[in-house]
């Protein structure tokens, strides 16, 4: 079979590549993958950024997909063939301190899918039964494919921040992280505005308000007027940042109210900002990192009922057979959540 892997540690370098098909192990299912999602992390391996200098090259990405179990091992008891599944990618290692006491997306020796070992650009994927997720037949396969990304949201929405209803509510990044973080955010109640820089105003601002989120250039518009109108110059009652950039958390610093909430998703390497204003104005500051077990539980039901939208806000324009076109178009903001139909790699 055919998969699509990072071949050098050079921007771009994506090539395909032969493998055989994987024999589970007793404890694993082999999965048929049918549709799998670009995210900010494969872009990441795209361009080559150094956290992922520890893969071991070449290796197939892709870690968000749907796909049917074709196959199981002799201990598997939760699946049977036939059935649609997902995968949570990040596999604790089930020993660690942080496994040990229900943390399990930060456990200490984690290896992740599409990373670590070869991952779902590709026809088939061994995955252990204890990483894979049941999908319900009311949600769409090509859907299915959005719930790893919507957990990520959902964790972060959820479990990590305060956000209730009729609170102002910044989400800073218009990717898709940003913007499934903007929607289950709405469903708690918040009232949501979605900001972006100059880029994003071709396609991820417009997707946020066809979304229905009123947004903001930073790059153009009046960011202090506009945060006096929405918050009558208090500041929002909670920030996400999901911008992955530098300048992230010193603008959320700037729009949230004293006593507020920031609430930080995107991994943006090193920043440079003065820590007083921070402490000084009792700003609760928290860290959200992938998900688990009820966080993907969660976003299957939010994507069920539509709170998440995925049909508006998935892109299946792109084929995997001509990736770059997608990985392009996503760095420059032109598209937020590839969906690709895996099939096409069949032989």
């Amino acid at each position: 079979m055919r998969g699509l892997a990072k071949v050098n540690r050079s921007h771009g370098a994506m090539e395909f590549v032969d493998r055989d098909r994987p024999e589970p192990a007793a404890d694993e299912a082999l999965v048929e993958v049918d549709y799998a999602g670009l995210c900010g992390s494969d872009a990441g391996i795209y361009e080559f950024e150094s956290a992922f200098e520890r893969m071991d090259l070449p290796t197939v990405i892709g870690h968000e997909y749907s796909g049917r179990v074709v196959e199981v091992g002799d201990a598997v008891t939760k699946f049977d063939v036939g059935d649609r599944v997902v995968e949570r990618p990040i596999r604790g290692c089930g020993d660690c301190y942080q496994c040990e006491i229900g943390e399990s997306n930060v456990c200490q020796n984690a290896v992740i899918t599409g990373v670590d070992h070869d991952g779902a650009y590709e026809q088939f994927v061994a995955v252990p039964e204890r990483a894979l997720h049941p999908v319900p037949d009311s949600v769409e396969q090509q859907h299915a494919a959005m719930v790893e990304p919507t957990s990520i949201a959902a964790r972060a929405v959820i479990e990590n921040s305060r956000v209730s209803a009729g609170d102002r509510v910044l989400v800073e990044g218009p990717g898709p992280i940003g913007l499934l973080t903007a929607q289950i955010a709405d469903t708690q109640g918040g009232k949501v505005l979605v900001s972006g820089v100059g880029q994003d105003a071709e396609y991820r601002l417009p997707l946020a308000e066809e979304l229905g989120f009123e947004t903001v250039n930073v790059t153009e518009d009046d960011v202090a007027a506009r945060r006096e109108a929405v918050t009558d110059g208090v500041g929002y009652d909670v920030v996400f940042d999901t911008t992955g950039h530098p300048s992230g958390l010193p603008s959320a610093v700037d729009e949230v109210r004293k006593g507020g909430q920031i609430v930080l998703i995107g991994q943006t390497g090193e920043t440079t900002m003065p820590y007083s204003p921070l402490v000084r104005s009792e700003i609760d500051l928290q860290c959200s990192y992938a998900s688990m077990y009820d966080d993907f539980d969660r976003s299957l039901r939010l994507i069920d009922r539509g709170d998440v939208d995925a049909e508006t806000f998935l892109d299946d324009r792109f084929s995997l057979l001509a990736a770059d076109e997608a990985f392009e178009a996503f760095v420059a903001g032109q598209t937020c959540k590839p969906v690709f139909d895996v099939s096409e790699l069949h032989d």
